[in-house]
């Protein structure tokens, strides 16, 4: 280990042990890049500092950042949540577990009308704690069941952190995004599976909806499902559908997310300027954390990599005697420890550039290696200190105290345990649908783009062959012609020889 080697370790130490002391993320990672980079590359460190704010401003896919988490708060403000929650309520209200199944649906699929996490907590822990509470629920397993499942905006395309994460892996988004559904749709349905499983042994932790809040006729649930889904779900297939299918850059269906997020609060009388400008400010706002944490990050992680202490790590993993399978085991293990005391951009930009060296040279799909790292990351967000979920619904509900949030924020975090063993091990489940529709791109690539090109195509064909056919014939008249003028003149000098010898 080198001496410039040695000061980034040092710093990677200093900032860890700063920011358990409780020191923001931001100005701990910026202050600690310049000090030390002045150490050890003297001026140097200003000008790699100027050149990634710049060269991370001119990244056109963080442009679809505030754009996605304008779409979710607009979405939000039109009341399309509450419509969806009751709409899920009203059909699943005789069944045990209800309210819990209806919470994790109605997470799931507003997951994919926006890519942040603190609205969705929030909205469900207003509208389903107080039901939860009247019900009679288990509020351990109501407030696990309301966090982790307002947690899977953060994995479940269109997701802020996948947009972030694209670049540093050096892989689409759009891929990334295909990869994260499969585990996405597999996590919900495992906190599902458990909440229901557990209902149906003690019916005592989720009683089904009370009578009184349970719908008159059959007709309020068919109106309020078609309601409640049939709009979000366009939404979303003009949104999400656009960018898997090729036809839209994620900042180009961001774009029209939010036309559309307009367009339903205008259809459900929910728009107003009041709502417009709160939207826009909790845009700015949030916008603004993610990409300051995310510049001084970059700025961070440009220092690290060039005192060389980045590559020193990774050539240290590398020799480490251990199978392929059990290095990724361990990476992973890295980053869901990281995510406990560290938010989600600091990880993506500062500690996924270290490991992912080390994944690529053992060959592992980075489109994978991603999705796994996304299932990863959103512990960050269920484990204490930083479980922003907790606080996010403690706010809202103050009858739940933290310690009961926290635990059953840990119930939970089991289940996504199994999750992250699962995709390691059948890795089909993140990668099949990015190979899919890689597949089809490339057979419409190759493929004639109408009948009328396929015509012409094989008109020119066929006009080449009959071309080449045509020119070579003369060739064999010739060369007949040529046999049967030399024919006479051999058998000639035969008779005359035979002759001559007579």
């Amino acid at each position: 280990m080198t001496g410039t080697e040695g000061l980034g370790l040092i710093m990677l130490i200093v900032m860890i042990g700063v920011i358990f002391i409780g020191f923001p993320i931001s100005f701990t990672l910026l202050i600690l890049a310049l000090v030390f980079g002045y150490v050890g590359l003297d001026q140097m460190v200003f000008d790699l500092a100027y050149l990634q704010t710049i060269g991370m401003m001119k990244m056109e896919e963080l442009a679809a950042v505030p754009l996605f988490i304008l779409m979710g708060y607009i979405t939000e403000q039109a009341g399309l949540m509450e419509r969806l929650f009751r709409a899920f309520r009203d059909l699943l209200a005789p069944v045990r577990g209800a309210l819990y199944i209806g919470v994790i649906l109605t997470a799931t699929v507003f997951a994919m009308a926006t890519g942040i996490v603190g609205a969705a907590v929030t909205v469900l822990g207003i509208m389903a704690a107080p039901i939860m509470i009247k019900a009679g629920y288990d509020s351990r397993m109501a407030a696990g069941a309301i966090a982790a499942g307002g947690t899977l905006g953060i994995l479940i395309p269109p997701s802020v952190m996948l947009i972030v994460m694209g670049p540093v892996l050096g892989v689409s988004v759009a891929d990334l995004y295909a990869a994260a559904f499969g585990p996405g749709f597999l996590l919900a349905g495992m906190y599902i599976a458990y909440t229901m499983v557990r209902s149906f042994l003690n019916p005592k932790l989720g009683p089904p909806v009370p009578l009184d809040e349970r719908p008159t006729s059959w007709a309020v649930v068919i109106k309020e499902m078609f309601f409640g889904m049939v709009p979000l779900g366009m939404l979303i297939t003009c949104t999400l559908g656009s960018i898997l299918m090729g036809m839209a850059t994620p900042t180009e269906a961001a774009s029209v997310g939010c036309f559309g997020a307009l367009a339903l609060a205008l259809s459900y009388r929910k728009f107003t300027f009041a709502g417009l400008k709160s939207a826009c400010i909790s845009t700015m706002i949030t916008t603004s954390m993610v990409m300051f944490l995310a510049v001084t990050s970059n700025i961070f992680g440009a220092v690290f990599s060039r005192l060389g202490t980045a590559e020193w790590i990774t050539r240290s993993l590398l020799a480490l005697p251990l199978p392929p399978m059990m290095m990724l085991l361990l990476v992973l293990t890295l980053i869901f420890l990281l995510g406990w005391p560290f938010e989600w951009p600091a990880i993506i930009l500062v500690f996924l550039p270290i490991f992912a060296p080390v994944v690529q040279a053992l060959n592992f799909n980075l489109v994978w290696f991603g999705a796994l790292v996304a299932v990863t990351m959103q512990t960050a967000f269920l484990s204490p200190p930083v479980a922003m979920s907790a606080y996010y619904l403690k706010q809202v509900v103050p009858q739940w105290s933290l310690g009961t949030i926290y635990k059953g924020m840990f119930d939970f975090m089991w289940i996504q345990c199994i999750c992250i063993l699962i995709v390691l091990f059948v890795p089909s489940i993140a990668t099949w649908l990015p190979t899919t529709l890689t597949a089809r791109a490339t057979i419409e690539r190759m493929a004639p783009s109408s009948v009328e090109d396929a015509a012409t195509e094989n008109a020119q064909g066929k006009g080449s062959l009959e071309e080449e056919y045509g020119s070579e014939t003369p060739k064999t008249d010739s060369l007949e012609k040529e046999y049967k003028s030399e024919t006479p003149k051999e058998e000639k000098t035969e008779t005359e020889e035979r002759t001559t010898k007579k």
